[in-house]
């Protein structure tokens, strides 16, 4: 039996992007989460996943909606993805705190983000304790004059240059 801290160790070791997945609930409000297990899926069509657990508030409202936005954030926006990962009111007061706009398909987008994928829910999938949502992407606004924001080993950082040889 693997230890949950050894696998969490080691799948922490892999730098990735942080994202925001954000969407409407019934009321109209901003809500959303803030997540890493993020990977393109398919170019045609073109459908991404991200991987909520079953436990988040926000899970329910992505799968009733059927509509959200993946928000690639950028380098100065740790703010926005400390506010998203809080939960329940704690997360309610922080994200008054961060610029969102509606999107081109009518979902709330994170202002400054390197890019906003703006999908309708394709199908969903059971991941363990976390759900599998691929999204069709219906609308890509992107900015590459910013850099991304990177995760990994437990701390957020600004995606460095890449090397050459």
């Amino acid at each position: 039996m693997i230890s949950e801290e050894l696998y969490k160790q080691a799948l922490g070791s892999f730098p990735a992007g942080v994202t925001i997945v954000s969407a409407y609930d019934d009321n109209g409000q901003v809500t959303g989460l803030t997540a890493s297990a993020f990977s393109a899926v398919s170019m045609s069509p073109p459908l991404v996943l991200v991987c909520p657990n079953y436990s988040s508030d926000t899970y329910p409202v992505l799968t009733e909606g059927k509509r959200f936005a993946i928000n690639i954030l950028a380098s100065d926006q740790a703010g926005p993805a400390f506010a998203f990962a809080k939960k329940g009111e704690a997360k309610v007061e922080a994200i008054k705190g961060v610029a969102v706009s509606e999107g081109q398909t009518g979902v709330p987008v994170i202002e400054g983000a390197v890019a906003t994928i703006e999908c309708s829910l394709w199908n969903e999938y059971d991941g363990g304790d976390h759900a599998i949502l691929v999204g069709k992407v219906e609308y890509i606004h992107l900015d590459q004059n910013s850099a991304p924001l990177v995760y990994c080993r437990g701390q957020m950082s600004a995606w460095e240059e890449p090397v050459t040889a």
